[in-house]
């Protein structure tokens, strides 16, 4: 029975091995929210759950699964008028939205969009993909490369051993041979991080866009019902209302006429009464949907709202890095190195730097962090004194754009502290 959820379930596995490259609200994009939907699609395809999607009753001679396949696959519908909700309570009304009615006088509302929600809902599933497909292929694995091999090392004082379930701790050369490794690599990039970072900005911009882009689409798909579907959810809390509001988007009950010629060639016209099972499962379905994308666009405004802010505070307050260093890798940072270290980054650096410190263990990050602002901290001071001896040997030429560096981060040293 649970066979076709297998292919779901292999995807909601994490490897808890593999680097993370993203954030817990751009997960919840492309792994919950597309688990969501692709349950959700194969939920309103499969018999086994809820039986016969449709099933019409009607005083024809017609085969039963004729007037079935027909209705389900034009379309049924339901009058306006007799969404009454005094007339349901009284029981001169036996279905919402279903009795007589003149044609071409009275207002109807044609229900087809249920022939449609598999490929749609199917559809949504594969676009809260594409953001995350599109970073990991412009992300290139790059920081699984750097941190591949040092996620089990919690002391480098351990020899190389082969351990249970075949981990491997590192000894302490191999350790420092792979922290010098990353490091190198970060200070060749150092101030040219930039394209990464954008990246993943971009991105995240693009789960917020595509995510507005669902909820119109599904509001158009609905007939403007979905954006109300949480009102109504509430309304069905009044314990003494007789007309359920989503009864109105998805109607358990629904008329449908079907055509046919009789004997001498006349058409005549019957009057068959719909079932809509299905209607069961989409009102679930799309319940949770609104619930799940109003969460969903609260964390991923916030998200960005926290992009904003880290561009603007990560070179301007010592507390802010402590607390998202803190947050990244538990545990206190010299706050020398800290300062040191974040006078060098631009925003794309230190973003990059952030992501390392919550691909790698808390020891073996503070030793990165430690060697890497000594060896930056070096480099200035080279710089300034090669500086200084041009000013000696009278070639200023060349120490003016070093002294401008040197003044910038200066100035951003005292705007930091």
């Amino acid at each position: 029975m649970l066979e076709p959820f297998k292919a779901v379930g292999d995807y909601v596995k994490v490897d808890l091995n593999k680097a993370s490259i993203d954030d817990l609200i751009f997960k919840l994009h492309y792994r919950a929210t597309f688990v969501l939907l692709m349950v959700s699609t194969i939920l309103v395809t499969q018999r086994q759950y809820i039986g016969e999607h449709i099933k019409c009753i009607s005083d024809t001679g017609v085969p039963e699964n004729v007037i079935n396949t027909f209705c389900f696959f034009s379309s049924t519908f339901t009058v306006v008028k007799h969404y009454n909700e005094s007339l349901i309570a009284q029981g001169i009304i036996p279905h919402p939205g279903v009795g007589h009615f003149v044609e071409e006088e009275d207002d109807v509302t044609y229900h087809a969009y249920y022939q449609w929600v598999p490929f749609i809902l199917f559809g949504q599933a594969l676009m809260f993909y594409i953001p995350h497909y599109i970073w990991s292929k412009k992300e290139g694995g790059r920081l699984g490369a750097l941190v591949q091999g040092l996620r089990l090392v919690y002391t480098s004082t351990y020899e190389e051993d082969q351990g249970e379930n075949d981990n491997v701790i590192l000894s302490e050369s191999h350790v420092n041979e792979n922290i010098n490794r990353i490091k190198t690599e970060f200070s060749n990039r150092l101030r040219a991080s930039s394209t990464w970072s954008y990246w993943l900005v971009v991105c995240e911009v693009l789960n917020l866009f595509n995510l507005l882009l669902q909820i119109y689409f599904t509001d158009l798909f609905l007939g403007g019902a979905f954006v109300g579907i949480g009102k109504g959810v509430w309304n069905t809390l009044n314990w003494n209302s007789y007309l359920d509001p989503l009864d109105i988007i998805f109607p358990k009950a629904t008329k449908c006429i079907f055509h046919k010629y009789g004997p001498s060639g006349s058409l005549q016209n019957h009057d068959a009464l719909c079932v809509m099972a299905l209607n069961v499962i989409h009102e679930k379905i799309y319940t949770i949907l609104w619930f799940w994308y109003t969460i969903l666009l609260i964390s991923t405004v916030f998200g960005l709202l926290n992009r904003i802010m880290i561009f603007i505070l990560h070179s301007r307050s010592v507390k802010f890095n402590e607390y998202m260093f803190a947050f990244a890798c538990p545990g206190k940072l010299n706050l020398k190195n800290m300062i040191t270290l974040t006078h060098e980054c631009y925003f794309g650096d230190w973003l990059f730097l952030y992501f390392l410190a919550r691909n790698m263990n808390p020891y073996t990050f503070k030793m990165f962090f430690t060697s890497l602002a000594e060896d930056l901290d070096d480099q200035k001071i080279n710089r300034k004194l090669r500086n200084m001896e041009n000013m000696e040997s009278g070639n200023t030429n060349n120490s003016t754009d070093d002294d401008r560096n040197d003044k910038i981060d200066d100035d951003k040293s005292v705007k930091f502290l």
